[in-house]
């Protein structure tokens, strides 16, 4: 899988040479992959936060407003809800909402349907900031995707969905 001649070489290349020369023996295709696709990642995020930082929060917090935006009107979900959709403990979660309730961006209240329960609703402040935030951060997205075409695009896509399934058991 190593780079043809008329690609360029990156950080992966030269690391999977150096394994070449000194375990010949091994097979670093998988490597070649995994090591672009945590570098992009580690890329991207770094990239994303940034984008998010001009709104005043942060990917995290993004996550939380960005969930309550996509359940639609009234934008409202339990903390139970948001915990599992992000796979963030109740802990976690807690403290996230704490930041963004002090930013008036959503607000906590008694679910009317289970006393013991409550619902997180995102505020029109906190809608129109999501708004805003999530254009931008597609922007960045689109920005750094532009280095390939849309076939190559959406054949990474198909690619990289295929990829997941096949580490992911069939819930995710």
């Amino acid at each position: 899988m190593s780079a043809r001649p008329e690609q360029r070489k990156d950080a992966v290349d030269a690391i999977v040479g150096q394994w070449a020369a000194v375990r010949p023996d091994l097979d670093t295709a998988a490597m070649e992959v995994f090591g672009r696709v945590f570098r992009l990642s580690r890329t991207m995020g770094d990239r994303m936060e940034k984008a998010y930082t001009r709104f005043g929060i942060s990917r995290g917090e993004f996550d939380v407003l960005a969930t309550l935006r996509r359940a639609d009107e009234p934008y409202t979900l339990s903390p139970r809800q948001l915990s599992s959709t992000l796979m963030l403990t109740t802990g976690g979660m807690t403290g996230r909402l704490d930041k963004l309730e002090r930013a008036g961006l959503l607000r906590r209240s008694p679910d009317p349907h289970d006393r013991r329960g409550l619902q997180v609703t995102l505020t029109g402040k906190g809608l129109e900031l999501i708004d805003e935030a999530v254009g931008a951060g597609l922007a960045v997205q689109t920005e750094a995707l532009s280095a390939l075409d849309a076939e190559q695009a959406g054949r990474l896509a198909d690619l990289l969905r295929e990829l997941l399934a096949g580490t992911q058991g069939p819930e995710a």
